[in-house]
């Protein structure tokens, strides 16, 4: 069971080098089976607008975005999950389901279905407030209008991300007053193409509002004064502005699992490459430690147990063997793995998490026998087996929750602003997060014990990251604004502190230079960001200009 130093030297040297691949933005926001927008009604373009959506938001917080929120950590290809090793990401993903939108909402106007015009500018808001929180400055005042053969149009410019956040709450602000009508007001809604919310219209305006608060809440660190007057706007007039305050309302995208294009990413149904995808990724230790200290239960429903738990026999030096389902190792054992790789084994017998970017060999965590780029390893943590099936109750995008809009609460009350109780909130965010995740019946417990409220924003952020799972793009986008929690990068990532942007693409810069460019210009140095990079993920963005945040 011993691991050869000369295997670790090769392993390493196939292994030093780690790519990042922007496919997947851009091919997992493609439907296969969706319908041709110069050909469909809105309530056809609906679903593959929804689905396009749905995941979007799961490839993200699920994949490297997990990595960088300390979710997960793989132990095989790992560069851009790890270790931040990225190069240029694309926005034809995102834009394309714009696109998308865009139609939806003009032929909605021109024949007065207001439903569908609401529902569009929501998504609108969503996929663009999504462009802005990844890449900061983008098109949007002449996004869309590539048909029209104009030098402006063909090349955008780029508005400023503040500019974005302004216009999208604008959007919202209109998709409450179109989705304000009782249920029967509307016409032609088709339960069935609304795979989010099954036309309930109220449902579409709770998301609306919700989203609403989620970028007042990106502005407070900015502009506080607008912000506190949106966010107390939408609090003082529940009638007018209802929000999503309990899981039955829950913005989710359920994945049914019949082909590739719909199931969840990295089963092992559909997967092609004999479960490769799934077995690569580990929980990390940053969340398997927070939550065992909270003894949250929710960990049991994200993570497997190790298989095999590692046991130090002190009596027996070169002691390494299996009994009774534990590996029994001696001091030789323990002493040639930390000479080797500077770290101690973990003999938790329940969860074990892999520390982010720990090693060029990800793959030797723990003593693992299988130096693999997908490795066996039964000393760490997998995912819970439910995370191999191509669909399931849990298996779902979580756009937007009632857990998350409890939490923006939380944080508004302590900042003071006049939102309600604090701890109400709190706790409220955590009962839903139970709820969603099937051990409601443990709150209780939970919720006296090391997690009982304490009035810290410190300890709201990190049970919002944490409730975060699977979605941890927005947890990203609070540590960028409030360097909560407060993550430390690993030993072998890119730079000693988490990146805060995407940067743009190769292609923007080749075919749209001088707006590129002006953007670029626009971003705040950093003493992370290397001289010759303009565009890099360590330049800050507006929203974080002028701020200590997230690097203290």
């Amino acid at each position: 069971m011993k691991i050869s130093k000369s295997k670790i030297i090769l392993i390493t040297a196939l292994t030093a080098v780690f790519t990042f691949s922007c496919k997947d933005l851009d091919e997992l926001n493609i439907n296969p089976n969706g319908v041709s927008p110069e050909k469909a009604r809105p309530k056809l373009l609906l679903a593959t607008i929804e689905t396009s959506l749905g995941q979007t938001v799961t490839n993200l917080g699920y994949g490297d975005l997990a990595g960088v929120m300390q979710h997960t950590q793989k132990d095989g290809w790992g560069g851009g999950h790890n270790s931040y090793d990225w190069n240029d990401q694309r926005w034809s993903g995102p834009y394309g389901i714009l696109r998308n939108i865009d139609e939806m909402y003009r032929k909605s106007e021109e024949i007065g279905l207001e439903f569908y015009m609401g529902t569009a500018l929501v998504m609108k808001a969503y996929v663009f407030g999504l462009i802005a929180d990844l890449w900061g400055d983008a098109p949007y005042t002449d996004a869309l209008k590539g048909d029209i053969q104009a030098e402006e149009y063909i090349k955008p410019k780029f508005d400023t991300q503040q500019f974005i956040y302004h216009a999208i709450l604008d959007d919202l602000e209109q998709a409450n007053t179109l989705l304000a009508k009782n249920q029967d007001d509307y016409v032609d809604v088709d339960p069935v193409q609304d795979v989010i919310y099954q036309g309930d219209v109220a449902k579409w305006r709770k998301f609306a509002n919700s989203l609403a608060l989620r970028y007042y809440m990106r502005l407070s660190i900015k502009e506080p004064d607008f912000a506190r007057g949106g966010i107390e706007k939408i609090t003082g007039d529940p009638a007018k502005y209802p929000l999503i305050v309990s899981s039955d309302d829950d913005a989710n995208m359920a994945y049914i699992g019949s082909n590739s294009s719909d199931s969840w990413p990295n089963n092992t149904v559909f997967d092609g490459t004999n479960g490769s995808n799934f077995r690569r990724i580990k929980m990390c230790k940053t969340l398997v430690d927070a939550m065992k200290t909270l003894d949250d239960p929710r960990l049991g429903v994200w993570a497997a147990p190790v298989e095999i738990p590692l046991v130090f026999d002190p009596n027996n030096p070169d002691r390494d063997e299996i009994v009774d389902g534990k590996r029994y190792v001696g001091k030789n054992i323990t002493d040639e793995y930390y000479n080797t790789f500077g770290i101690e084994i973990d003999t938790s017998s329940d969860f074990v998490g892999m520390p982010p970017a720990w090693s060029q060999v990800p793959s030797a965590y723990n003593l693992s026998p299988d130096l693999n780029q997908a490795a066996f390893n039964p000393h760490v943590s997998w995912l819970n087996d439910r995370y191999r099936n191509a669909s399931g109750p849990l298996l779902k995008s979580r756009i937007m929750t009632a857990t998350e809009v409890h939490f923006i609460l939380a944080e508004a009350a302590l900042r003071g602003m006049a939102v309600g109780d604090a701890q109400s909130h709190y706790e409220a965010a955590i009962r839903e997060s139970f709820n969603v995740w099937g051990v409601s019946d443990q709150y209780d417990t939970y919720i006296q014990g090391p997690a009982a409220f304490n009035g810290t924003i410190e300890q709201v952020m990190e049970q919002k990251w944490i409730s975060s799972w699977t979605a941890a793009a927005e947890a990203w986008f609070d540590y960028r604004r409030t360097g909560l929690p407060d993550l430390q990068a690993g030993p072998y990532s890119k730079r000693s502190v988490l990146p805060v942007r995407f940067m743009y693409s190769i292609d923007e810069q080749d075919l749209n230079p001088d707006n590129t460019r002006e953007a670029i210009n626009r971003l705040e140095d950093t003493q992370y960001r290397p001289p010759d990079d303009l565009k890099s993920s360590w330049a800050k963005p507006w929203v974080i200009q002028g701020t200590d945040m997230p690097w203290n």
